[in-house]
């Protein structure tokens, strides 16, 4: 039986890792406003913002894709954590 929310799990870390530039992974993970800034960054820095954006994106994508189901679960889901 799984947790609720770890389903997000995989999801997450593959489009952080992917479109982590864009934020997209914490649009699935619901976390709205931490990818409106994401976004943004991106979109009003033509670009140049991206890079950084896309380097924090890949490392929480490959944070939550480590952690056990449990671990996601009790920091991206219960506890809500948004960055990192």
């Amino acid at each position: 039986m799984s947790l609720p929310g770890a389903d997000k799990k995989i999801a997450g870390g593959v489009l952080g890792i992917l479109l982590g530039a864009f934020g997209i992974h914490k649009f699935v993970l619901g976390y709205t406003k931490e990818g409106v800034i994401m976004l943004l960054v991106t979109v009003l820095t033509f670009g140049f913002g991206g890079a950084v954006m896309g380097l924090i994106g890949l490392i929480e994508g490959i944070l939550y894709l480590t952690k056990t189901d449990e671990e996601f679960v009790a920091t991206y889901v219960t506890a809500k954590k948004g960055w990192f």
